[in-house]
């Protein structure tokens, strides 16, 4: 067994050449105050993962001080096809799209063009008549007036009442009215959206609790009514690009699509199909929550420069004083926190502006240090900054199931065990 791992990582471990230059400048990872042999674990892990079948394929990418210790992919892009994984792999990033989409809208706050306490209401007027549902003991819903406007804070934050339907942590009333995350992009544009979302009731009083859902799909909307702008486009334009960031895209071209990373097509934990239905489906609009694609080094870059105040390479995205405000809890103690509620391993966890951050010491189930921020994505991606520790790591599988939370906690667990100052 341990020879056929050894095999297994050997072939699956796939260095990069000028073909696809390093998304960071490269170091010894000794010089960086991080163990060799301790970085290796990650190779044992992802070997014995994918010879269990598990999941196809990964590519992890770790810096620290700026520099790159570990870029690395390991197993399957297609394990139908067998294709190795390449450094370069393209991967749907689901939720790790929120950050980015809060970045763009962070953009125009520093623009004096939309500030936090405005109201949502004044982008799409909808939104002001919506009701808040409050389930009654036979199991319907009363409808209340909103006590409070939704503020676009509250979308940054997930207090705006808007949720998911179909999760598992949603199962109220309410959730069953919601669609799931994707379906408004593939079935219609951003108006139809709007127009339909705003006919549902809230789940909470806005400003009250932390309820994961379409909120940034909404603030997606906001930039773009206010940028008059697609959201990709304003997004590569003002980060993208800036940023190399060169196949980060909310619709993947004939080009990149043989390098789109695949599932199993069966949950290897329930046996159940599975799929990522972005990889083949289009959608109508560009969502903020849950659409885009990119690489692990693009994504690396976009970490970086959120971890350097908001500048990589000599381009400014944001200014430091509005990256700090980002990466800060946002969540007062009048507001409820469900965090580890969609994260487990986020025990110890507020919000910021779409990033959970790290509050206290103890209590997740991974190491790490106040100030860490974070988010991760349905499809199986993962990326969290230390600022104390001057750390980035992201993460890529294709493991839509309930195995990628397996996945961020080994990683998080592994890096921090290889760090020896």
């Amino acid at each position: 067994m341990n020879k056929t791992i050894a095999m297994i990582a050997a072939a699956a471990i796939i260095t990069f050449g000028a073909a696809n230059a390093a998304p960071l400048p490269e170091t010894n990872p000794d010089d960086a105050g991080i163990s060799k042999p301790g970085l290796a674990r990650l190779d044992n892990f992802f070997a014995r993962e994918i010879a269990a079948k598990r999941v196809p394929g990964a590519v992890v990418a770790v810096a620290r001080d700026g520099r790159l210790v570990h870029y690395k992919a390991y197993g399957m892009l297609d394990p139908d096809k067998g294709t190795p994984m390449p450094i370069d792999a393209i991967f749907a990033l689901a939720s790790m799209t929120k950050p980015m989409a809060a970045v763009a809208g962070l953009t125009l706050l520093e623009q004096g063009r939309l500030p936090l306490q405005a109201k949502l209401s004044d982008y799409y007027p909808g939104f002001a008549d919506m009701k808040v549902g409050v389930p009654q003991p036979d199991g319907s819903l009363k409808l209340e007036p909103q006590a409070s406007p939704i503020f676009i804070h509250d979308l940054y934050r997930h207090t705006s009442g808007l949720m998911y339907g179909g999760r598992p942590d949603s199962s109220s009333p309410v959730a069953r009215q919601y669609p799931d995350g994707i379906a408004p992009a593939i079935e219609g544009d951003t108006q139809a959206f709007i127009d339909r979302i705003t006919k549902l009731p809230l789940a909470h009083q806005p400003s009250t609790v932390f309820e994961y859902g379409f909120s940034i799909d909404v603030l997606g909307a906001v930039v773009e009514k206010v940028s008059e702008q697609k959201l990709g486009d304003y997004l590569a334009a003002n980060v993208w690009q800036p940023l190399g960031m060169k196949d980060a895209t909310f619709h993947p071209s004939e080009a990149q699509r043989p390098r789109l990373a695949r599932p199993f097509a069966n949950d290897p934990l329930t046996g159940k199909p599975q799929a990522i239905k972005l990889l083949d489906t289009p959608t109508k609009f560009d969502c903020g929550g849950a659409c885009a694609f990119a690489t692990i080094g693009d994504y690396l870059r976009f970490g970086q420069m959120l971890l350097n105040g908001g500048e990589l390479d000599g381009q400014r995205i944001l200014g430091p004083k509005t990256v700090h405000h980002m990466t800060t809890n946002h969540l007062g103690p009048e507001i409820k926190n469900n965090v580890a509620n969609v994260e487990p391993h986020r025990g110890g966890f507020g919000f910021g502006l779409s990033v959970a951050v790290r509050t206290s010491e103890g209590l997740s189930s991974v190491p790490g240090n106040p100030g860490e921020f974070t988010w991760n994505g349905a499809y199986g991606t993962q990326f969290f900054c230390d600022p104390k520790e001057r750390l980035v790591v992201v993460v890529g599988t294709a493991a839509p199931g309930e195995l990628r939370k397996y996945y961020r906690e080994q990683v998080q667990d592994i890096v921090y065990g290889a760090m020896v100052k």
